[in-house]
């Protein structure tokens, strides 16, 4: 089993903090440098057509793309400790909370950083400053929101840890690259992020 692998990127590094969490043995890494593209090779391409990291290969030969379906095939592998929920609502929830984080924050914090830093000048062709400069406002609009949820709340599901939370983790410290602050009065967000960032998975 390999895991194509992007070093501190975002989607790469959310499969490394889920597996720690897990306490699973982290498969046999494959850096690739997308700063030298080496995710348009053919040689990768081949494996995943979207030329995307993370892409996990099983022992098979076969290839599963996209962060969150790798970490639904761990999870299914090694149902303990459970982090996709431990009963139906409690998963439902989590799917809920695990979307909105990524299509709120992850995504917009992405966008910002992909279309207005200039070293992603030659990787986001063309790079639309304006439309980083939405997703920049987006993120930070549904930055109040999260702060009025975490209200009384340890994670985002109360006192359960789960794959939203990671996916918070990863977008509150990816908001560093494009220059996102978490505004000083977001209390509960600011504790929250502390918290996740203080997990042993964080370093992974």
């Amino acid at each position: 089993m390999k895991l194509y692998d992007g070093g501190r990127a975002p989607n790469p590094r959310r499969v490394r903090v889920f597996l720690a969490e897990k306490g699973i043995a982290m498969p046999s890494l494959v850096p690739i440098d997308i700063t030298k593209k080496e995710h348009k090779t053919g040689e990768f391409t081949a494996l995943n057509p979207l030329q995307r990291i993370p892409t996990l290969i099983l022992d098979d030969g076969t290839a599963i793309a996209e962060s969150v379906a790798i970490c639904r095939y761990f999870e299914a592998l090694h149902p303990e400790p459970p982090l996709f929920g431990r009963d139906t609502k409690e998963a439902a929830l989590v799917e809920m909370w695990q979307r909105r984080i990524e299509f709120e924050l992850l995504m917009p914090v992405a966008m910002a950083f992909r279309h207005t830093h200039p070293a992603m000048a030659e990787l986001e062709v063309p790079q639309v400053a304006p439309w980083g400069e939405a997703n920049r406002q987006k993120a930070s609009q549904f930055l109040l929101i999260l702060d009025r949820h975490l209200a009384g709340r340890e994670f985002l599901l109360g006192d359960y840890f789960s794959i939203a939370d990671i996916t918070g983790l990863i977008a509150l410290d990816f908001m560093r690259l494009p220059k996102i602050a978490i505004p000083e009065d977001l209390v509960e967000v600011r504790r929250w992020h502390a918290a996740l960032a203080a997990r042993p998975s964080a370093s992974a």
